[in-house]
């Protein structure tokens, strides 16, 4: 964070100083969690259901914090009292982004695939000059600023995932760090339950469009008809990416490897170049084409961006990580998370990856698809079935209907079992796997990652297994 005294952290957050000198200066981090605070920071105290952060002010400023950032005074300890933190927390980042005339705010946000092409948007940029990007899914209302507030003076790009659960959700998180350009990635159906349609889903989404000051940019997806709508919602400048004839940064001739690694020519109004992925899946080369727009705006050359997509990797962990093991076996563990639209992305992977050899499916429950959760689930099954999943382990009552989906497939001629839970599902696979298996874990934070956890501590206990050509382990 750039320094700021208190006297300024409090004008910014409308707070009121307690035993604390205006004239301090805060040069430190801004941290949430007293075990990382370091000298020269500020700690912000949340009063949680569970655990309240005002109990670890005094452990923080030993610690070296210059305040803490609280709704209540703590005796003995310099604070700057508010009367709700996460706000305060939002509007310390937007005055320190409203700070950094030379910083370039690029926010993301899409059903699926937000995480991954967060990071390799961040890998580029990176080249480019020094970038901030949250870790992981940190994509909410206390991910942003937090996020937000680790930008400083030497700091070019910021690349903010923005996650939403509502109407108005992506509009709040622009107002902490407005974007210059913003990149929609699809319109699926995750979290259908809360938004009640698809419609609506691409009416939260497309806010990060109508964010954009009139001298922005929008990266919109030119194949998904939801998305290329939003081009009419912003006054900002519009760059389509995708496999679409009409996409202004699109790729042609896409090939698989023997890995499900694409290759394709990409090919800009500046010209084409050849790109090779050390990614899996299919899917990866819509999000690379994303990342490839952004660089390009960015002033990136054809030629640098296509070695560049080449070179890129998984940062975050648990998506589409592929790591082959000792025994002959291929995981893919995908299983930090689901929605229709992304397990059905997975499953290709799974058929691509899996060409001529047999492929195994984990699959586990999808969350918060509301009344489309039978359907949804039950779509997933039957896709497995036809793209010829040989066998499928389905974990979890909740998900029955991707077992019924698959087994619902006449000519299918793979086997579907129902098992009630993740142990069970290791318990077969290590009962049935056999050298040259591919096997897919995939399923909502529910567990699911367990049965990968299991499948890589086996092979580490026969040996040490090591990431597929091009997948590689986050």
């Amino acid at each position: 964070m750039i320094a700021l005294s208190l006297a300024e952290i409090a004008s910014a957050v409308d707070g009121r100083l307690v035993a604390a000198d205006p004239a301090a200066q805060v040069v430190g981090a801004v941290e949430f969690d007293s075990r990382k605070v370091a000298s020269g920071g500020l700690f912000v105290a949340f009063d949680g259901e569970k655990v309240d952060g005002h109990d670890f002010a005094g452990t923080a400023v030993e610690a070296g914090a210059v305040a803490v950032l609280g709704s209540r005074e703590v005796p003995g300890v310099p604070m700057v009292i508010v009367a709700d933190p996460l706000t305060a927390m939002a509007r310390l980042a937007r005055a320190v982004v409203d700070r950094l005339p030379g910083l370039t705010v690029i926010g993301l946000t899409g059903s699926s695939g937000k995480t991954t092409t967060k990071d390799l948007i961040a890998q580029l940029t990176a080249r480019l000059g020094e970038t901030v990007a949250p870790p992981g899914s940190f994509n909410n209302e206390l991910g942003h600023p937090y996020t937000a507030l680790q930008a400083g003076p030497s700091t070019r790009y910021l690349v903010l995932e923005k996650g939403a659960r509502g109407i108005g959700h992506v509009r709040y998180l622009c107002e902490v760090a407005p974007p210059r350009i913003s990149v929609v990635l699809n319109v699926g159906v995750s979290h259908i339950g809360e938004f009640g349609s698809q419609e609506n889903i691409a009416l939260a989404k497309g806010e990060l469009v109508e964010a954009l000051p009139a001298d922005g940019l929008a990266v919109l997806n030119a194949d998904d008809p939801l998305v290329d709508a939003m081009a009419s919602r912003t006054a900002a400048r519009v760059v389509r990416y995708g496999e679409a004839a009409h996409a202004d940064v699109r790729a042609v001739d896409v090939t698989l490897d023997e890995r499900g690694r694409p290759a394709y020519t990409l090919v800009t109004p500046e010209g084409s170049a050849p790109v090779r992925l050390g990614l899996t899946g299919r899917h990866q080369v819509s999000n690379t084409l994303a990342a490839a727009a952004v660089a390009r705006e960015l002033g990136m050359p054809l030629a640098e961006t296509a070695i560049a997509l080449g070179a890129l990797g998984l940062v975050s962990t648990r998506r589409m990580d592929v790591f082959e093991r000792t025994d002959g076996v291929t995981v893919i563990d995908d299983s930090y998370n689901a929605n229709p639209a992304s397990m059905a992305v997975a499953l290709r992977a799974l058929a691509g990856v899996g060409a001529g050899r047999r492929t195994v499916a984990v699959l586990g429950y999808m969350a918060e698809l509301g009344e489309f959760e039978t359907q949804g689930h039950a779509d997933m099954g039957r896709l497995a079935a036809e793209l010829g999943v040989a066998r499928l382990l389905v974990v979890g009552e909740a998900a029955a209907p991707i077992h019924h989906g698959a087994t619902s497939v006449g000519d299918w001629g793979g086997e579907s079992v129902l098992l009630t839970d993740q142990a069970a599902a290791v318990e077969v696979l290590r009962s049935e796997l056999r050298p040259g298996d591919v096997v897919l874990v995939k399923g909502s934070r529910y567990r699911t990652w367990e049965v990968a956890d299991a499948l890589r501590a086996d092979a580490v206990g026969a040996g040490t297994d090591t990431p597929a050509a091009g997948g590689g382990a986050a």
